[in-house]
C-alpha cells in the first residue's frame, strides 16, 4: 500500500518543529528513523496532515557523559548505541538490548528518540528506560522540561508529550557502585518483537540484592514495573527459594494480554522463566 497524500517539512530548528505542531496539533507526526512511522504510514494506520523530518536540526544526535549523567541525543541512531564504548561502560543494560532490536538494517536507521517516543510497549529500550530511571527531557513552545521515565508511559502507544512537543534526549545516571544489570527476551525468531522481555537494574552487594527494578516489556499496555516481586527479594540473598518468591509474585505484578505470540498464562509462564535467569545472572555477576 501506499500512505495516504500528506505535506512535508524539513525542519531546521526545534523551534520550528513546536511551531508547526502547536498549528497543527494531533494532525502532524515526526520523522526520525522512520522504521515505525513509514510502515504505519504506508498501511495507513497513520495519516497525518503533516510530517517533519528532524534529520537536519543540529544538537538532537550524540552521546555524552559528563558530571555522573549519560546523556542520549533523540537522533542518536541505535547502530551508535550498540558500538559506542562509552554506553558499554556506563549504560550496559541497553548494550545487551541492542542486538534483540530488528536487524542491523534497522538498527543503522532507527533512533533512540523514536523507539522512546512511539512507546511500543514490546519494544526494548522504554523497558531499559524505566529499568533504569531514566528522564526524557522534552521541547515545547514554553521551552524545555523533564519527565521521569516512570511517568513518561501512560499506556498503548501513549505518553506524557504535549501535542506540541517533541522529545529531544534522556539522561540517565552513571551507575553507582555495586550497581548491574541483565537484560533477557524471548522471541519465535531473532528480531521479532519478543514473546515476552526483561530489563533489570539493581544493586548486588556481597550476594545481597537491594533497590530492584525488574521492567517486563510485551506484557502490558506500558513497559510493566514489577514492584510486588521485587520485593520479594530486597534485602536478600540469591536462592531457590527466593527466585520462587519473586516468581510467584509476578502473579499480582503481571496481567499480560494475549496476542499472536501467546496467551496470558503463557506469558505469565515465561515471565517466571526469564525472572529466574535474571537474578541468577546478577547473582553470578556479583560473585
Amino acid at each position: 500500500m501506499k500512505p495516504a497524500p500528506f505535506a512535508y517539512v524539513n525542519a531546521d530548528s526545534l523551534d520550528q518543529v513546536c511551531d508547526l505542531l502547536r498549528r497543527h496539533g494531533g494532525n502532524a507526526r515526526i520523522l526520525a528513523g522512520g522504521q515505525s512511522l513509514i510502515a504505519t504510514l504506508n498501511m495507513r494506520l497513520s495519516a497525518p496532515e503533516l510530517v517533519i523530518d528532524i534529520n537536519r536540526i543540529d544538537g538532537l544526535a550524540g552521546i555524552k557523559v559528563a558530571d555522573g549523567l549519560v546523556r542520549i541525543g533523540a537522533l542518536t541512531r541505535l547502530a551508535e548505541l550498540e558500538s559506542s564504548t562509552e554506553i558499554a561502560r556506563h549504560l550496559p543494560l541497553i548494550t545487551a538490548a541492542m542486538p534483540h532490536i530488528g536487524h542491523p538494517a534497522i538498527r543503522n536507521r532507527g533512533t533512540f528518540g523514536g523507539s522512546v517516543a512511539f512507546a511500543d510497549p514490546a519494544a526494548e529500550l522504554p523497558a531499559c528506560a524505566r529499568a533504569l530511571r531514566g528522564r526524557l527531557i522534552l521541547r515545547g513552545p514554553d521551552g524545555t522540561r523533564t519527565v521521569d521515565a516512570d511517568d513518561f508511559f501512560l499506556g498503548l502507544y501513549e505518553t506524557s508529550l504535549a501535542p506540541d512537543e517533541v522529545l529531544v534526549a534522556a539522561e540517565f545516571d552513571t551507575p553507582k557502585d555495586g550497581y548491574r544489570s541483565a537484560f533477557a527476551e524471548l522471541s519465535r525468531r531473532h528480531g521479532d518483537y519478543a514473546v515476552i522481555g526483561l530489563a533489570a537494574h539493581g544493586k548486588v552487594a556481597d550476594g545481597v540484592f537491594s533497590d530492584l527494578r525488574l521492567v517486563f516489556f510485551s506484557a502490558g499496555d506500558r513497559p510493566i514495573l514489577a514492584r510486588a516481586a521485587a520485593a520479594e527479594i530486597e534485602g536478600q540473598a540469591f536462592s531457590p527459594q527466593t527466585a520462587k518468591a519473586v516468581q510467584d509474585a509476578l502473579d499480582q505484578d503481571l496481567d499480560p494480554p494475549a496476542d499472536l505470540n501467546g496467551s496470558p498464562a503463557t506469558k505469565l509462564h515465561l515471565a517466571r522463566v526469564l525472572t529466574g535467569r535474571v537474578l541468577a545472572e546478577l547473582a553470578a555477576a556479583s560473585g
